[in-house]
Parts: C-alpha cells; structure tokens; sequence
C-alpha cells in the first residue's frame, strides 16, 4: 500500500470561530467531535494529556481529505501550532464554487479575500486566496459547473 495523506490538523486558539469558517463558510461536513486523553506531552510537547478533535470533511467523499481542529485543554493560545514560517507548513486547498464561498465567508465576518482568474488548460479557473482564524492560508479553486470556473 502507497502513502495517503490521513488528514491534517490545525491547533485553533477559538474553536467556534475556526467552526464557523471552516463549516459554515467553506461547507465542510463535522464528521466526528471527540475528546481523547492520551500522552499528548510526549507525542506533540503539548501541556495537556486531553485534546479536543474536530474532524471536517465531506460526508459524500470521505477519501476526499479531512481538516483537523485540535484543541488542548487548558493550552495557552497558539501552543503546539507550529511555526508560520516561509518553510513548512504552505496552504489548505479547497476545490469549491469560489463565488459563493466567499460571499457566504464575507456574511460571516471572513475575509478580505484576493481572487483571481487563472487561465488553464481547460478555460479558465477562479482562485482565491484568504486566512483562516489562525492564520492558515486558505485556497480555494473553482470546481467545473459552479460559477467559480467559466469554459
């Protein structure tokens, strides 16, 4: 069996504003909402032995890819997360219709975002560019049949 990226996970200092970007703006389905102890000290340097996860996916493809919201309990915001440097840890890509994603974001307070028309093979493609409540960059790329991409 080949590699498969399982899903990546982002340490969020204000889980109900990562909920509704990632939920209610990009449309992502909760898939699972569960508190596990573990030695969370030795595995990630966290202060914790609990940690809330957050699996968000889309129930329809499951193999589509899952984003992780991480909590520790009891963490100082930003503990555990990573650095944001240049090297490391780039985007999150989400193929989705670009239009209305940023339109229901902007309703809920998210943004500004930058958008862009990409030409490519197939016509061209509308892109933008935006950051989550932590900071990720967020892709998203238009999907053929939405308004997020024209032939």
């Amino acid at each position: 069996m080949g590699a498969r990226v399982h899903h990546s996970a982002i340490c969020v200092h204000d889980v109900d504003s990562s909920l509704s970007f990632y939920r209610d703006g990009i449309g992502l389905d909760v898939l699972m909402d569960r508190e596990f102890s573990g030695d969370w000290p030795t595995l990630f340097g966290a202060s914790s032995t609990t940690l809330r996860s957050i699996f968000l996916g889309d129930r329809r493809h499951p193999d589509a890819g899952v984003v992780e919201l991480v909590v520790f309990d009891g963490a100082a915001p930003g503990e555990a997360s990573g650095s944001t440097t240049a090297s490391g840890f780039f985007l999150l890509s989400f193929y989705v219709d670009v239009d209305e994603v940023l339109s229901r974001l902007a309703g809920l307070g998210f943004g500004p975002a930058r958008r862009i028309e990409q030409p490519a093979p197939t016509g061209t493609v509308a892109m933008a560019m935006l950051r989550d409540p932590d900071g990720v960059r967020i892709e998203l790329i238009g999907v053929a049949g939405t308004s997020g991409k024209s032939s």
